[in-house]
């Protein structure tokens, strides 16, 4: 129950005077809500043809039709399903293997850190995007499953640094040596002591993540090396381009898909950047601005007592 009521409480201190964040996450979480309810809210099959082909939007068909007669608007909620699960699914495993590489390197350091920033060094070598197009290319057309591996084991180098970076500052507090002292075992101290203060920044990453995935597996699929069978807006996208929607004055085929990746992209932006004007001082504007500089004048009033 307090540990709920602490979770709210700092859901309510994020979201106070935070617009970027409330607007980010409403964006998100209605197109999330939407796409889950597909089944409930998609007025035909989309995999069935149910128009002519390239009808425009009307009472009957909202957002018009593809190319192959299937409704755009249940085609639309059902891929979000699909899209989405993929950017969030990409996004839980980067953050898994960074914060896993990051706070063991910055942790137990030595050897153990010169063998994993070797090996994080070696896959930022690589450009990523390139990489992925060769590694979706030489699998073939891949579906959404393993479009979300590749993105996850593709996208965690940048994050293992930072998280490496935090450990250390951490490390060398004096609540982690405290523990250690009085004995406690490693995994305790990384799990109960540096864990906990690496929550903001791992936020940021899986959002940060789940933005670059989003749009990464729509370019996959848009260059058709995803499975073609499967709907999701990437596809969609595809569909449209081949079917020569935009020669044809056909703009809702790629108009639609095409907006909502927009928007769900513009929404973990906005949640992005709130989630680190929240944890980084030097970020903060508007009303986080004054209320951090309310409480740092609180701590120095307070230091300033103890002192006389």
């Amino acid at each position: 129950m307090k540990s709920a009521y602490a979770f709210l409480s700092g859901l309510g201190r994020f979201y106070r005077g935070n617009t970027a964040g409330i607007v980010g996450s409403t964006i998100v979480t209605l197109i999330l809500a939407l796409s889950l309810a597909a089944p409930l809210l998609a007025p035909h099959d989309p995999d069935r043809r149910v128009a002519r082909g390239h009808e425009p939007p009307s009472a009957q068909h909202i957002l018009g039709s593809t190319r192959a007669g299937k409704d755009v608007l249940s085609q639309a909620l059902h891929g979000g399903r699909v899209s989405l699960m993929v950017a969030f699914s990409a996004a839980a495993l980067t953050s898994v293997i960074a914060l896993a590489i990051g706070v063991s390197a910055g942790y137990f350091g030595g050897r153990t850190d010169e063998m994993l920033m070797a090996v994080t060094n070696i896959m930022l070598v690589f450009p990523q995007l390139p990489l992925l197009i060769i590694l979706a290319a030489f699998l073939g057309n891949v579906g959404p499953f393993v479009i979300a591996v590749i993105l996850g084991l593709t996208s965690w180098p940048w994050g293992a640094r930072v998280m490496r970076a935090q450990t250390l500052s951490i490390r060398r507090k004096e609540f982690v040596t405290a523990a250690e002292i009085m004995g406690e075992a490693r995994w305790r101290i990384i799990v109960v002591e540096i864990m906990p203060n690496l929550v903001s920044l791992a936020a940021g990453m899986f959002v940060g993540t789940a933005l670059y995935a989003i749009g990464a597996q729509a370019g996959l699929e848009f260059l058709g090396l995803g499975d073609p069978t499967v709907i999701s807006w990437g596809t969609m996208l595809y569909w449209a381009q081949s079917s020569q929607a935009f020669l044809v004055g056909a703009w809702w085929d790629f108009l639609v898909p095409g907006t909502l990746v927009a928007l769900v992209g513009g929404g973990l932006a906005l949640l992005n950047i709130s989630i680190d004007q929240v944890s980084n001082p030097r970020l903060r504007t508007g009303p986080h601005l004054r209320r951090w500089r309310r409480l740092s004048a609180e701590v120095e009033a307070r230091r300033a007592g103890g002192a006389s």
